[in-house]
């Protein structure tokens, strides 16, 4: 069974930073590449990152690209999210998934984590 538990968001002022885990169950990181989604209300879903399992590029929506970083631990099966210099706009719900580029092509979502960023 595949679960995917996001944690680490919170409420953090413009220009601070957080740091988003990703605990993953039913399948191994090193298996398949893992990636960074987020949401807002009356949006779509919007990838933003996704790490290879292969070889371990990396890939950024142009949005995050220089701000955020992807990385993973495989002996603990478990994706981040590094967020720095947060803006306002970053206000979601992020999500990790399964990804091939910025898109999820299987069916499986965790609950979310809420990031604001507001002062």
């Amino acid at each position: 069974q595949v679960q995917l538990v996001e944690s680490g968001g919170g409420l953090v002022q413009p220009g601070g930073s957080l740091r988003l885990s990703c605990v993953v169950s039913g399948f191994t990181l090193d298996a398949r590449s893992i990636g960074w989604f987020r949401q807002v209300p009356g949006k779509e879903r919007e990838g933003i990152s996704c790490i290879s399992s292969t070889d371990s590029r990396t890939d950024y929506a142009d949005s995050v690209k220089g701000r955020f970083t992807i990385s993973t631990d495989n002996a603990k099966n478990t994706a981040y999210l590094q967020m720095n210099n947060l803006k306002p706009e970053d206000t979601a719900v992020y999500y990790c998934a399964p990804c091939v580029g910025t898109i999820n092509p299987t069916h499986y979502w965790g609950q979310g984590t809420q990031v604001t960023v507001s002062s």
